[in-house]
């Protein structure tokens, strides 16, 4: 079976995680942590990278020996080091990871001092009350916990976030288009609708008759289990666990069915009603007024014949965008050639893997105008945040690296940590020599709404705040999003010239797509920006663009879709 990027991540992740409960040396958990991201991130498979002769060891954060271990898992699917690791931690308490509130270090505690090996034991301790007696802990976690747990359980099956989606579905692509029989070909489902997360993928072909694709389909090198095997439908078990279904449809109802397998559910009902008011009948097969196909080739074909205009695939989630296509008026979505820069990268100053010139080249590269350096203040110790002196440093090097660049310009910025009592990380005369400062959470997640609320307004009143940054804090299938009023924290934007960004980072995607529509209806222009870390994760933008065209946002309500001389305007408060 080949190893993909993914299976490398997350042996490196495991073996980061269960030595971080043994109690290992911090930066040799955090080096095994940093080569897991940048594994994931890289846009082509490891085994590719070596193939074509390139050093392992020349990626950030990956040295020699760390190499070696890769090229291990490439070669075995294991780590040798992570089962002896195995043979004294439980593998399983690596899984209470994913319980909300839980580090490495808690869940250490808990099973030196409670036994804890296994979620169920954990929830046993939680009810039993054993939990808040541990020092540091208490009864407000223990209650938390039990919450957490609740969530792990109750996540729907399989649901993987859009950029492992991406990884599964593009070499099975890749690989179908090999095929000379297949004629047309395409992915539907939640995952064209660019959803956050997705469950399976549903692929849609036509091929020449007589010819046995769903053979050469089943075929497929990572393919685990077939499911079920049919003349015009076949479903796969990947090993990644993601079911994926192949249908061949006759080339005359591809796009009825490219309109019916995309949905969603509720926008297809609005179609069908539509339909049946016409006495007519849809289906993946067509329109059809009794025996007669009206439309059916293509999906153009099929909103034209119901009197409306073409729905993008991100726009069909009935929430308004049938009524805007019958009257013309869907919103001209944005395109990912409107951004013109990206406004919050980190580098080397911090928690980043490359040098702000490193960065700023590979932004020039993606053919932007300008790139924001804005590295964490202090407060994010963890990630060797900022102090005044370090940002007055950063400020020096920018100031030269921008003489040297030509048609490119480095912002100067900061994201700065919104403390407690809505206050800002660094002092207003450090804040104001700055271009740019985006402003975000990163500690006491569980205050209540009206706390949170209360303090992104308050700090969104300080003269310099420009953006908040992913606004919710929320990460996906790890992390619930913080108790905060939007329409209020949205409404405050407003009042004080502050922008929302739209964090494209494959585990935030923050805001939502709802939320986005919100700033849109409300008046708030977004950001979207990568939160990168390392050259490789500017290539996120495309996420964060997909979830701004299914907030409806055109290219009139993203900020940095604007010129430099625009942008500095606009990020002065009135």
């Amino acid at each position: 079976m080949p190893i993909n990027n993914d299976d490398i991540a997350d042996v490196l992740t495991e073996l980061a995680d269960l030595l971080e409960i043994q109690g290992a040396n911090t930066f040799r958990v955090r080096a095994y942590r940093n080569a897991a991201r940048t594994v994931s991130s890289l846009s082509e498979d490891v085994g590719g990278y070596i193939s074509s002769g390139k050093d392992l060891s020349d990626l950030p954060g990956i040295g020699k020996d760390l190499a070696g271990k890769i090229e291990q898992i490439l070669g075995t699917g294991s780590l040798p080091m992570l089962e002896d690791l195995k043979k004294e931690v439980p593998e399983d308490l690596s899984r209470l990871l994913d319980v909300g509130g839980l580090g490495p270090k808690r869940v250490a505690t808990m099973y030196k001092e409670l036994g804890v090996e296994s979620l169920d034991d954990l929830e046993k301790a939680a009810k039993d009350g054993k939990i808040r007696d541990l020092e540091g802990f208490g009864k407000k976690t223990e209650e938390s916990i039990l919450e957490g747990i609740q969530r792990v359980k109750q996540q729907k099956r399989g649901r993987i976030r859009l950029d492992k989606a991406d990884r599964i579905a593009e070499p099975l692509l890749e690989y179908l288009r090999k095929n000379d029989d297949i004629k047309s070909l395409d992915v539907a489902g939640s995952y064209r609708r660019r959803k956050e997360t997705v469950r399976d993928i549903d692929i849609l072909a036509t091929c020449k008759k007589g010819t046995d694709v769903m053979k050469y389909f089943s075929d497929y090198e990572d393919v685990e289990k077939v499911v079920a095997e049919g003349e015009t439908k076949s479903s796969v078990l990947l090993r990644s666990g993601i079911q994926v279904d192949l249908r061949v449809m006759p080339q005359v109802s591809f796009g009825a069915a490219m309109v019916y397998f995309t949905g969603s559910k509720e926008h297809n009902i609005a179609l069908r009603k539509i339909a049946i008011r016409k006495k007519w009948k849809v289906n993946e097969y067509g329109i059809f007024k009794g025996d007669d196909r009206l439309a059916g080739k293509t999906e153009e074909e099929i909103y034209d014949r119901l009197g409306m205009a073409y729905v993008p695939p991100e726009l069909r989630e009935d929430r308004g965008e049938i009524e805007a296509a019958q009257k013309d008026k869907l919103p001209d979505i944005l395109q990912q050639d409107d951004i013109r820069g990206d406004l919050h990268c980190h580098s080397k100053y911090t928690d980043g893997h490359n040098t702000i010139e490193e960065m700023a080249k590979a932004a020039k590269d993606l053919g932007y105008d300008y790139m924001a350096m804005t590295d964490h203040s202090k407060r994010v110790t963890v990630a060797h945040g900022l102090k005044p002196e370090d940002v007055e440093r950063q400020i020096a090097e920018i100031d030269k690296l921008n003489k040297k660049l030509k048609d490119f310009t480095i912002l100067k910025g900061t994201e700065v940590d919104i403390l407690k009592d809505g206050s800002l990380d660094l002092p207003d005369e450090t804040l104001e020599k700055l271009d740019i400062v985006v402003c975000s959470i990163h500690s006491y997640f569980d205050l209540s709404r009206s706390e949170q609320t209360e303090r992104v307004i308050k700090a969104m009143k300080n003269k310099h705040f420009n953006i908040l940054g992913h606004p919710s804090g929320r990460l996906i299938n790890e992390r619930e999003p913080l108790q905060l009023d939007m329409e209020k924290i949205v409404k405050a934007a407003k009042d004080n010239g502050c922008f929302l960004e739209v964090n494209s980072h494959p585990d935030r995607l923050d805001l939502t797509d709802i939320n986005c529509k919100m700033a849109k209806d409300m008046g708030v222009k977004v950001v979207i920006s990568t939160d990168s870390h390392q050259v490789n994760h500017l290539d996120y933008i495309r996420f964060g663009v997909s979830q701004a065209r299914r907030g409806w946002l055109e290219k009139k309500d993203v900020l940095n879709t604007h010129t430099l001389k625009q942008l500095h305007s606009m990020l002065k408060k009135k």
